[in-house]
This record gives structure tokens, C-alpha cells and sequence, in this order.
């Protein structure tokens, strides 16, 4: 047995893990209490299986690409930097990219991701044409909107619960370069931040940092980042159409000490990420695609800033009507508390279209929060707020909350776990996860 944790290290478990060579392998691996692992950028226990993980990065080859449409037939391992490094210079990205591209395609449909586009463009399963499953019964299928599409709907969002990925075909955007027209909008509190987004409903990409550390009439104050892909004309003429791919040139070395972020610290970070953006705001920049759209992936193990013992992600999404007072709620909260994250996105969101999909139209609101005091009876708090404003929790980033939070935020999930059932009547793939939200007690 191996001690496995997701990307917030909390919580670490006992899982035997293996990693197969072969989609034949893949089957024979698979005893009762199975989940598929991609990269591991789950943050809680999504991707740790309940007696077995089978790792997947392994399973990393492009099968096919057609230029002419952009589709492309790849194994499920394959990095979402991958695609990006060798096809956006092709003139190809993905439509859908979370904010880091250390995720595997199988995992990016599993969690049916999001990015700043949500709000116009869905999520990554809106652009996934069909999937090769491999079923607990030991099956392996095709699932598409038109065949077996009860199923294909299950596992777009389903966390690996209806069985592992194996193959995906999927479409990818033609774009001119791999640049960003971005434009910096700043908002002097939460009512701002929200009417900013709103007013920027046409905007391909949108995403407010929130500066947590405040309270009173400065609540919620933000940063607003807009976005379009840029087009050759917009480039220097000197530039290259498609910016060098870096590996991060940064590393946290060590798990710093838990005193490191506190109410000072993360005070003090906060005001000048705030002025420092505050001063480009108005003005159009062209900026490479990766600062836009993953900030955090310049820092290697960013994830040790938050000490030994881990951290957790909050990310919510609350409906449309009432998101405002729900939102300076919880944010006056977490601003009392004083030890919330430097690190606090603000999204739209549109309708999720995989039944267990976590997007719902409405905001949705993250936030990091190192292990430690009495952090899970805040959470605990928190999930009450977002649970009466008929939000819900999202399973990719969650390692705690309770299986009546869950049960409320998914209305759904009665016709999930029949497709489930009919998929694997033995219950064979199941997950940390799962046996903390779904399966039988």
C-alpha cells in the first residue's frame, strides 16, 4: 500500500497503487473498490481509490488529427500542457482549460472542468465527442451523445465513478496565436466586482481575483481580467505567433512552516497584488496564454506553501439570485478569520452539461485555507450559507464536506447513481470519494 493524497494533501489514505502499460492491463488491474487516476490535480480524495488507483499519465499518445476540423482521437493520460505545447503552435488549443494545465484529459472530463469561459462556452465535456469506457462490469464501450448517452452524460462530470477512461475524441479551437488580448478592469468592492462581470457577459474569458483581507466598504474589492485570443495583427511584428512553453522557473523546496501565511503575510501580499494590478487596469495588454490563463503554474509544488499539513479548497457556486449578499457573507467571514488565500477567484458561470457537472449559472467563488484550528467547522459554516442559497460544492476541489451538503447541491443525483448502477451493479469502481458522498452505508 502507498500513502496518496490529492493536490491540497489532505487527506493522505492507504491505496495500493498501480500503473498499467496496457488497456488490457487496465482491466485485469481492476479489483472491487477501483478508480482511475490522471495527474493527480484533484485536491482532495476524488482520485484515490478505495482499495486500487490506477495511475493513467502512462496512457499519453495522440491517436489521430485532423487539421481540417480539429478533431483529435488521444489516450486519456495525455496533459492538457501537452496538447497545448504541441498543437497551439499548429494553430490549436483546447476550448476548456481549468487553471493549470497539469491535468489529464480523462481527469479534465471526470471533473468535467471549467475555465474563465464558462459563462459563453460551457465546459471542457461540451467539446468532447466520445469517450472509451471501461466499465466496472469489465466492458469497454463507446459512450457519445448518440450511443450509450445516458452514460456519456454520467461520466462528463461523473469523477470516474461510472468507469475508466481509456480513449477520448475531442475538438480543439483554431486560433491565430497563442496570445491574449487581455484587458484589467479594477472594482472598489464586491458590487463592482459582480456588475464588472456582467457587464462583461461578452467577453470570451473573465475572471475577478478578490482580495479576501478586507472588510467594510473596501469588501470584496478585485481585479477584473478580460480576454480574447489575439490575432496576428495584434502581435508586435517581431513577435512569434506562438510563445515558447516554459517549465516552471520557480519551486517551493520545502513545506514552509504554518506561520508563514497569516493575517499580516496575506495582508500585505494582497494590497500590493492590488495596487500592482490597479495600475494597468483600462488599457488592452497582449499577454502569452500561459500567465493568463495558469498563474500558479510558474511555482512548482506550489502547494507546500501551505505547510505540511495540506490545505483545503472552498469553491461554491451560488445562483444568480441572491450571489450577492451569500457572497458578502461568506467573504466577511473568511476576511474575520484572517487566514483565507492570497489566491481567491470569482467566476460566471453558465449551465453544466453533465449530470453531476458542478457548474450551474450563477458565481462561483474558491478559496484556499490552510489545515489547521478549527478550519472544518468554518467550512462546516460556510456549507450551511451556500446550501440554503441552493448552491452546491465542487467534487474536484472538495475533501470534506458532508454527504448531506452534497445531497442537497445535487438534485440529480438519484438518475446518476441508476445510470451507475446499470454501468457496474457490483460496485466495483468506487473512490475515497465516493465512499465518503454516494456509495451505500
Amino acid at each position: 500500500m502507498t500513502l496518496v493524497s490529492g493536490w491540497g494533501r489532505f487527506p493522505v489514505v492507504d491505496s495500493d497503487v498501480l500503473r498499467p502499460r496496457s488497456f488490457e492491463a487496465v482491466g485485469e488491474a481492476v479489483v472491487t473498490g477501483t478508480i482511475a487516476r490522471g495527474n493527480g490535480r484533484a485536491y482532495g480524495d476524488a482520485a484515490i481509490g478505495a482499495v486500487r488507483t490506477i495511475g493513467m499519465t502512462g496512457f499519453d499518445r495522440v491517436r489521430s488529427f485532423d487539421p481540417a476540423t480539429g478533431r483529435i482521437r488521444l489516450e486519456a493520460g495525455v496533459l492538457l500542457a501537452d496538447l497545448i505545447d504541441t498543437f497551439g503552435p499548429r494553430g490549436f488549443l483546447p476550448f476548456v482549460v481549468p487553471g493549470t494545465r497539469f491535468v489529464s484529459v480523462g481527469g479534465a472530463i471526470a471533473a468535467d472542468v471549467h475555465g474563465k469561459n464558462h459563462h459563453c462556452e460551457g465546459g471542457f465535456g461540451r467539446y468532447v465527442d466520445s469517450i472509451l469506457l471501461r466499465t466496472g462490469q469489465g466492458e469497454t464501450i463507446e459512450v457519445s451523445r448518440e450511443e450509450n448517452s445516458d452514460a456519456f452524460f454520467a461520466t462528463v462530470g461523473g469523477m470516474g465513478l461510472t468507469g475508466i477512461i481509456l480513449e477520448v475524441s475531442m475538438r480543439l479551437r483554431p486560433v491565430q496565436t497563442g496570445w491574449i488580448r487581455e484587458r484589467v478592469v479594477s472594482a472598489s468592492d464586491l458590487d463592482a466586482a459582480m456588475r464588472a462581470l456582467e457587464a462583461s457577459d461578452a467577453a470570451t474569458y473573465s475572471v475577478a481575483w478578490i482580495d479576501c483581507a478586507v472588510r467594510g466598504r473596501d469588501l470584496g474589492r478585485s481585479l477584473i481580467y478580460l480576454g480574447e485570443h489575439a490575432v496576428k495583427g495584434d502581435l508586435a511584428d517581431d513577435a512569434a505567433a506562438f510563445p515558447a512553453g516554459k517549465n516552471p522557473g520557480l519551486a517551493v523546496p520545502i513545506d514552509l512552516p504554518s506561520m508563514t501565511l497569516n493575517r499580516t503575510s496575506i495582508r500585505a501580499f494582497n494590497e500590493l497584488y492590488y495596487r500592482m494590478g490597479a495600475r494597468r487596469a483600462g488599457g488592452n495588454h497582449v499577454v502569452s496564454l500561459y500567465p493568463y490563463f495558469f498563474p500558479l503554474d510558474s511555482i512548482a509544488d506550489w502547494n507546500r506553501i501551505y505547510g505540511r499539513r495540506g490545505f483545503l479548497q472552498h469553491q461554491c457556486v451560488i445562483p444568480e439570485n441572491g450571489a450577492r449578499s451569500v457572497l458578502g457573507d461568506i467573504l466577511d467571514r473568511v476576511a474575520t478569520r484572517g487566514d483565507a488565500s492570497f489566491l481567491a477567484v470569482l467566476k460566471k458561470l453558465g449551465q453544466g452539461d453533465g449530470i453531476l457537472s458542478f457548474p450551474l449559472p450563477g458565481y462561483t467563488l474558491a478559496l484556499d485555507f490552510p489545515v489547521r484550528g478549527d478550519i472544518l467547522n468554518f467550512l462546516d459554516e460556510i456549507d450551511r450559507l451556500v446550501v440554503a442559497a441552493g448552491g452546491r460544492l465542487y467534487l474536484a476541489k472538495d475533501a470534506r464536506q458532508s454527504r448531506a451538503t452534497f445531497e442537497a447541491g445535487y438534485p440529480a443525483l438519484s438518475r446518476f447513481n441508476a445510470i451507475r448502477k446499470a454501468l457496474d451493479p457490483n460496485g466495483t469502481i468506487r473512490s475515497k470519494l465516493s465512499q465518503r458522498l454516494f456509495d451505500e452505508v
